[in-house]
């Protein structure tokens, strides 16, 4: 009987060893496979049951947290959504997160191990770490300036610091509310069907990943290689430019949109934005120092990040003469996204020199403690010193008597450039209305603000479509809003 019972003792200690084993199998080496199992709701319910940190504006939330009792406990939601839908982008349950929500999910939703204070305890009782705070570098006033500028016309806005890169303005319009798509339930269906299916694509972030022919404003970039070079030594000085300019090689002629641009000086061709200098201009400037100049400002650029991407600005490199007379004035196949735009005016106002623009200052715990702060960022010189210094003077021209005077500011110093750009089968579409400029206080010792306005439907007559008229007004108000806060 003794033996017996020793047996079964045996085999029942043998059991208890297998199940032991077969658990650590399961919870250690399979844990991994278990855990990515899209049967495994544990993580999504661990995600959704806690709030979300917040994106700050301002030092204040534009973001928050609803706790609607059910299973997946909290849903986002949004103050001024459509205001800062660019730039937070959304958080939804059922379709994931965009821009900032998803570039900072790890921070945000506490599963980024840095901000988590007690890292290898939290791994070992696979406790949830509360999600930080993003704090961004937008002004909340110059935000509200452009948008209420747009006014639902589509088009975009991006304002950026010139001295740092720190972006002051992102701005996409039409817009959308991001809360619409926050929860999982039917109405958010019906919200991301209306929303993908909308001609206007609200949804589209035009200020960063949507590029456009920059038309006139390009020729800020044409005028720095052109005095980088040398070809341009004298402002003053009349150009050999007949007008109408026949492009090389061709039997096609470009002329201008007023009289009197023949031969005109790089100055006054400048000022009233004299196509056929500039067509010129880039063909004597030649495409390798043309090339060199535009990627130096960021066109051609794969990698930027703000901390999401940013959509690729062109400047075709492979160019016929004919070609790069009209890459040269901002058509062809030039193309740039209202960040690199405001990138250009920037350097203008820097010194030559390119701040890498970015969009989050700081990362905080839950707590408010800081986790890590936005350093100094890269740059690069996208034109000589005293270039960029005769395209101050340039650009301040445009603005005191030429095409941009609905741009001024008075106790300010503005610089801007008009452009209103052809698209479209045979240039059948609306023109883009672009304008683009930078802003100093009379009592600043640099320029506070740089900005690039797009509208893609101007409501008024084709004819009557100029970036001076349309878009000028807008980068005023941004600018001005600025320099008062």
């Amino acid at each position: 009987m003794t033996r017996h019972i020793r047996h079964a003792a045996v085999f029942c200690a043998l059991l208890l060893v297998a199940l032991l084993v077969n658990a650590a199998r399961i919870q250690v080496l399979e844990a991994r496979a278990h855990d990515g199992n899209a049967a495994n709701r544990r993580a999504t319910i661990a995600r959704y049951g806690q709030p979300r940190g917040d994106i700050l504006v301002d030092g204040r939330p534009v973001t928050g947290s609803r706790d609607t009792g059910e299973q997946l406990r909290y849903e986002r939601t949004y103050a001024d959504g459509p205001l800062y839908a660019p730039v937070t982008g959304f958080a939804s349950q059922e379709y994931g997160t965009t821009l900032l929500e998803h570039a900072e999910d790890g921070v945000l939703s506490g599963t980024d191990p840095m901000p988590a204070p007690f890292r290898l305890w939290n791994e070992f009782t696979r406790s949830h770490t509360p999600g930080g705070d993003v704090e961004t570098t937008l002004n909340g006033a110059a935000q509200k300036a452009a948008y209420d500028g747009l006014d639902g016309r589509k088009g975009a806005v991006a304002a950026i610091e010139p001295s740092s890169g720190r972006i002051l303005a992102l701005v996409s319009s039409p817009s959308y509310d991001p809360a619409a798509l926050s929860g999982n339930d039917a109405e958010v269906a019906r919200s991301w069907d209306r929303l993908n299916g909308d001609a206007d694509k609200p949804m589209l972030n035009r200020a960063v990943r949507q590029t456009y022919p920059p038309g006139s404003t390009f020729k800020v970039v044409t005028t720095a290689a052109a005095l980088d070079a040398g070809v341009v030594t004298d402002l003053d000085e009349p150009t050999d430019s007949p007008a109408p300019y026949r492009l090389p090689g061709t039997t096609t002629t470009l002329t201008n949109e007023s009289d009197g641009c023949a031969d005109l000086s790089l100055r006054e061709a400048f000022k009233w934005s004299c196509n056929t200098v500039f067509a010129k201009l880039g063909v004597d400037v030649g495409i390798t120092d043309m090339a060199a100049t535009a990627q130096a400002f960021g066109f051609n650029d794969t990698a930027l990040r703000i901390p999401f991407s940013v959509a690729r600005s062109t400047f075709d490199t492979t160019v016929d003469r004919a070609q790069l007379a009209l890459s040269s004035i901002g058509q062809y196949n030039t193309r740039a996204t209202p960040l690199q735009m405001a990138m250009v005016a920037a350097a203008v106002a820097n010194g030559g020199q390119v701040r890498e623009p970015y969009l989050v200052e700081r990362r905080t715990r839950a707590g408010g403690a800081t986790v890590d702060m936005a350093g100094a960022r890269p740059v690069r010189q996208a034109m000589q010193p005293a270039t960029a210094a005769r395209l101050k003077e340039l650009m301040t021209q445009v603005v005191t008597e030429g095409t941009g005077t609905n741009a001024a500011i008075p106790g300010a110093t503005v610089g801007g450039k008009t452009g209103t750009a052809q698209h479209g089968l045979l240039n059948s579409g609306t023109p883009y209305a672009w304008f683009v400029s930078w802003a100093q206080g009379d009592d600043d010792l640099e320029a506070k603000v740089a900005v690039a306005v797009v509208v893609e439907d101007a409501s008024v007559a084709r004819g009557d479509i100029t970036g001076g008229g349309v878009a000028a007004p807008i980068a005023r108000a941004v600018m001005k809003a600025v320099l008062t806060s």
